[in-house]
């Protein structure tokens, strides 16, 4: 069911994506937002909007999941477990009202970016 929610999120409004480097970065965007919006909810006391925007992050580590290409190496095992971690987190997030599970997949999620962005710089420099 949300499998696809994150990628038709972001191509709602580009029509055309430039490229699967621009789309991941895209979805690690988005988990920043979402995650933060999350966090905001439960500061908030709105049950509501937590959950919204828990399952919204919850699908696109699921959308990165399913993107992942395990030929290319031991990386995409290590992100596999690594994403899988963070939907555990969200998870638990959920459950317990618990920011600090919110706080933890924003700052993976902060690094991932930086990384891919400077991974990215270098592949196409």
């Amino acid at each position: 069911m949300y499998t696809n929610l994150a990628y038709s999120t972001y191509s709602q409004n580009n029509a055309s994506i430039e490229s699967s480097e621009k789309l991941i970065r895209m979805l690690y965007e988005g988990v920043l937002r979402f995650a933060s919006q999350a966090k905001k909810a439960i500061e908030d006391g709105n049950i509501e909007k937590r959950t919204y925007w828990i399952n919204r992050t919850s699908a696109i580590y699921t959308e990165l999941i399913n993107s992942l290409n395990y030929d290319g190496g031991q990386i995409a095992h290590y992100l596999s477990g690594l994403y899988i971690h963070q939907v555990k987190l969200l998870a638990e997030a959920n459950m317990y009202n618990d920011t600090t599970k919110l706080d933890e997949v924003i700052n993976v999620a902060r690094e991932l970016l930086q990384a891919w962005k400077e991974e990215t710089e270098y592949v196409v420099d």
